[in-house]
């Protein structure tokens, strides 16, 4: 259910600015989706599925419900959006947000006689309600798991059990494969991937020293870039954000530059971020590598320019 969680574990792992959001539309939203071949098909689609199912029946009995609160150790504490961020996660699929407001603008939509395994459910507080206010995952034969209150935990629900599921449903999205990486992989998966394999592996602060692997926000980005065939030759951000051909927010592809300010309206660039596809950003800054999700407000308030080197 709808939640708002204050631990300082989640906080520092996905942040506190992706704890507001306001009403949003239930039509499809255009996504920037991987390119399906035959390799990333169907069959990749449904043996990552059945991963995300395991991993989610494996926590039946071992979790509990919290909705101030999230634990991705054993005994686990989830809401129903953190459980599903956590099983994405845990099997290599990055949602990059816990707040199902922004998961229902993920992916793409997807009809209720056409669910497949994997997709995203939500349900809301009232069969007027415009905002989602419970998430669940689709695992088959009219079921969905998930983390559903404080007295039942995780379960298994079939989707006509009971007037709820019926009555309140609201939408469904399908994350796979749009949050999965081409295959083959094109440069921007490969940058992607590089900078979700970083992220522990990695110090930031204000120096940057590629053998000891310590690096700036902009250094990372350099690194990172250097390493996959791209040399942007500055770890300066104003100079970063002069190189590559500008492309619109509507046209961002994985591997794209975007640029934030600190002031509302400046053109001046205080941080970067490297574009992961499906609205997820990588930000690399003195906290850490950070995922988040574009929906968020103070990256629509603070977004300047995007630009593209691939």
């Amino acid at each position: 259910m709808k939640k708002r969680l204050v631990t300082t574990t989640l906080a520092v792992s996905i942040g506190l600015s992706t704890f507001f959001a306001g009403p949003m539309a239930l039509n499809p939203i255009k996504a920037s989706a991987a390119t399906v071949t035959t390799q990333n098909n169907q069959l990749a689609v449904n043996a990552k599925a059945d991963q995300l199912i395991q991993t989610g029946k494996s926590l039946i009995g071992k979790a509990t419900y919290s909705n101030s609160a999230y634990k991705p150790t054993y005994p686990y504490k989830f809401s129903c959006a953190t459980f599903i961020m956590y099983i994405f996660e845990k099997n290599g699929v990055d949602l990059a947000t816990y707040n199902e407001d922004y998961m229902i603008q993920q992916g793409t939509y997807v009809a209720r006689n056409q669910l497949q395994k994997g997709d995203l459910v939500f349900f809301r507080s009232t069969p007027t309600s415009t905002v989602p206010n419970h998430v669940a995952m689709y695992i088959g034969d009219n079921k969905v798991i998930h983390m559903a209150d404080s007295k039942q935990n995780i379960v298994i629900s079939d989707l006509n059990s009971k007037p709820y599921y019926k009555d309140n449903y609201m939408s469904a999205r399908r994350v796979l494969p749009t949050l999965l990486p081409s295959n083959p992989a094109t440069k921007g998966d490969k940058i992607v991937e590089q900078s979700y394999n970083l992220m522990k592996k990695v110090t930031m602060g204000s120096v940057n020293n590629e053998t000891a692997m310590k690096f700036t926000g902009t250094g990372f980005v350099n690194y990172v870039y250097k390493t996959n065939g791209v040399n942007l030759g500055t770890t300066n951000i104003k100079e970063q954000m002069k190189l590559g051909t500008t492309v619109s927010r509507a046209n961002l592809k994985k591997g794209d530059l975007i640029f934030f300010n600190s002031t509302i309206g400046s053109s001046t660039p205080a941080t970067v971020a490297i574009y992961a596809g499906d609205h997820r950003i990588i930000i690399p800054n003195s906290n850490g590598i950070l995922t988040r999700v574009l929906f968020v407000d103070y990256y629509n308030q603070h977004y300047i320019t995007a630009k593209r080197f691939l």
